[in-house]
C-alpha cells in the first residue's frame, strides 16, 4: 500500500513539473514579462512639412496620447524620439483621476531620415517616426498600439506629395551596450519602441519638366545641327559643343538639390544618356565632314539624313523607357 501511494505521488510530481515547465516555456519568449507595465499609445498627425531633400530631414506635428498605470513612468521628461534633430513639446496634460494615468501631448519634431533617390523625381519615400522611454527597458515597460480612429488629418496638405499609407506598430529596439551599467554582464539592452511609418509619393510631372527641360532643350539645340547645310561646319560643331556644356551645367543644377548618393540614379542616367547622344552627334558631324572633304557630297547628305532620324528615335525611345521604368518602380 505504501508503495502504491509513493508511486502515485511520484507520477503527480512529474506531471506537475512538466506542466510548470510547459507554462514557463510558453511565456518565456513573449515580449511582456511578469511585472511589466503596458503603455497604450496612439498618435494623430496634423502636419508634415519642410521636407528638405538636400539635408535629409522633415518636420512633423502630431498629437500623442498614452494610457498606463505605473505612476513611476515619466514620459514628459523621459520621452525619447530617435532620429529627431529637435523635439518641441508645445502642450501637455496629465490626468490621473481615473483607474489609469492619461497623458496627452502635442509634439513638433524635426526628423532626420534617409531618402531613396534612385528614381527621383518619381520616387516614393517612407517617413519614419518612433517613440521610446529612456527611463525603463522592455522588462519594465512596453508600448501597445491604439489604432482607434484615424492616425492623420486627411485635410493636411503635403505640398508636392500624396500620403498613400500610414502604418503604426510596436517593436523592440536593441542597443548593443550596457550604457555604462557595471551590473549588466552582457552589453545588450532592449527598449520597447512605438513606431509609425508614413508612405508618401511625389506628384512628379511638374518637377520633372522643371528639372529636365534645360537638358532636353540642350539636346534639341545640338540635334538641330543636322538641319544646317553640310558646308557650314563651324555652325554645326558650335551647336553640338554648346549643347554638351549646357547639359553638364543642368546636371550640376539638379545635383545641387539632391543629397549625396553612391548609386546611379535616374538623374545620372538621363543626363549621361543625353551627353552620350550629343557626343554621337559630334562624331556624325566629323564623319560628314570627312565625306565632304573626300568629295562625296551625296553620301554625306544620305548619311546625315539616316543618322539624324535614327538618333532622334533612339533618344526618345530610351528616355520614355527609363522614365516609365522609374514611374512603375521596376
Amino acid at each position: 500500500m505504501k508503495g502504491l501511494i509513493l508511486f502515485f505521488t511520484l507520477v503527480i510530481s512529474i506531471l506537475s513539473g512538466s506542466a510548470a515547465y510547459a507554462l514557463d516555456a510558453s511565456t518565456h519568449d513573449t515580449i511582456k514579462p511578469i511585472g511589466c507595465d503596458s503603455v497604450r499609445t496612439g498618435i494623430y498627425i496634423t502636419s508634415i512639412h519642410n521636407i528638405d531633400f538636400r539635408q535629409k530631414e522633415y518636420t512633423i506635428d502630431l498629437w500623442m496620447w498614452m494610457r498606463y498605470k505605473n505612476p513611476a513612468l515619466d514620459f514628459y521628461n523621459n520621452l525619447e524620439v530617435p532620429q529627431a534633430k529637435t523635439v518641441t513639446k508645445s502642450f501637455a496634460t496629465i490626468d490621473s483621476s481615473g483607474d489609469d494615468i492619461y497623458l496627452l501631448m502635442k509634439l513638433q519634431c524635426v526628423m532626420k531620415d534617409s531618402w531613396r533617390i534612385d528614381n527621383f523625381p518619381f520616387d516614393d519615400q517612407i517617413l519614419r517616426f518612433s517613440l521610446e522611454n529612456s527611463q525603463f527597458d522592455r522588462k519594465a515597460m512596453i508600448f501597445t498600439v491604439d489604432t482607434t480612429g484615424r492616425s492623420f488629418d486627411p485635410r493636411f496638405a503635403l505640398s508636392g506629395w500624396r500620403v498613400s499609407q500610414i502604418r503604426i506598430s510596436s517593436a523592440l529596439h536593441a542597443y548593443e551596450t550596457a550604457f555604462g551599467d557595471k551590473h549588466i554582464a552582457k552589453p545588450h539592452m532592449e527598449y520597447s519602441s512605438f513606431r509609425a511609418k508614413v508612405n508618401i509619393g511625389r506628384d512628379a510631372f511638374g518637377l520633372f519638366w522643371k528639372m529636365f527641360l534645360g537638358m532636353y532643350m540642350a539636346f534639341l539645340a545640338a540635334f538641330m545641327c543636322f538641319y544646317i547645310h553640310l558646308d557650314n561646319t563651324d555652325s554645326r560643331f558650335s551647336l553640338s559643343v554648346g549643347g554638351l556644356f549646357a547639359v553638364v551645367g543642368n546636371k550640376y543644377i539638379v545635383d545641387a538639390a539632391l543629397p549625396e548618393s553612391l548609386s546611379f540614379t535616374l538623374v545620372d542616367l538621363l543626363h549621361g544618356l543625353t551627353l552620350f547622344f550629343i557626343v554621337i552627334v559630334i562624331v556624325c558631324n566629323v564623319i560628314s565632314l570627312r565625306l565632304i572633304k573626300a568629295e562625296k557630297m551625296d553620301r554625306a547628305i544620305r548619311f546625315n539624313r539616316i543618322t539624324s532620324t535614327g538618333l532622334l528615335i533612339s533618344y526618345i525611345s530610351l528616355n520614355l523607357f527609363f522614365v516609365i521604368k522609374a514611374m512603375k518602380g521596376w
